[in-house]
């Protein structure tokens, strides 16, 4: 059994997560700012599907991306330096999520991206949390990638492509960015081979926890988001 959040519920600690399905925390409670914020910064996330209650998560092992384990390959490196996409920071963050909610998923016959979480997320943006990383050719946004920057850590939600290699684009230019500002880590929730072959790995959710609380520090938006990936263009 997992608990049930009301409104005023706190998250119960991560380490009573269910072992399968693996991670699961707890169910209800509500997509607040405040809510999600506090979310993340104990190593919880949620994912859920239309009609199914607000479930949350804290898998053991955490996948996790260190910015500098990140491994681009040579046909990558070469649409990098080519400058093949204009990458832009936050200028539609809404149509990267709504993108995002409808590509295709190996294994998924729906999208755990529902409207609630769209305007929660959109919520966040707004508020310095939530970013976007965009990729266009043409003035047509063509891959992305979106999720939530707390201290030195970006904790990866969902991207998309439309063309080749377009999101991995907007990855690698979100790592650059990171290297320079020492931001350390990408939360990438759940293990995938896409990921592992970037240079993502498992790690224990203790150590995962552990970098946390030594990364995040405050609540505070990273100041100056936009500004700081603009420069690394």
């Amino acid at each position: 059994m997992i608990p049930w959040l009301d409104a005023h519920c706190a998250f119960p600690p991560v380490d009573t997560a269910l072992r399968e399905p693996n991670g699961l925390l707890a169910a209800g409670g509500d997509l607040s700012s405040a809510r999600l914020i506090d979310a993340y910064r104990r190593g919880i996330y949620p994912w859920y599907s239309e009609g199914q209650p607000t479930l949350w998560w804290s898998p053991d092992p955490r996948m996790v991306l260190f910015v500098d384990e990140f491994r681009m390959s040579r046909s990558l490196g070469k649409r990098v330096r080519r400058r093949e996409f204009d990458v832009r920071v936050d200028t539609s963050f809404r149509a990267v999520i709504d993108a995002c909610s409808k590509a295709p998923r190996a294994g998924q016959n729906g999208t755990w991206i529902t409207p609630a979480m769209m305007q929660a997320y959109a919520s966040l943006h707004e508020q310095g949390y939530a970013h976007s990383v965009e990729a266009w050719r043409d003035g047509v946004l063509v891959g992305g990638l979106y999720g939530i920057a707390l201290g030195g850590v970006f904790f990866g939600e969902s991207m998309f492509a439309r063309m080749t290699d377009a999101s991995k684009v907007c990855l690698a230019h979100l790592v650059a960015a990171m290297r320079q500002r020492a931001m350390t880590m990408i939360d990438c929730q759940q293990e995938t081979e896409h990921l592992a072959s970037l240079g993502a790995r498992p790690i224990p959710r203790r150590e995962f926890v552990r970098r946390l609380a030594e990364a995040i520090g405050s609540d505070a938006p990273v100041g100056d988001w936009t500004t700081m990936m603009r420069e690394a263009a």
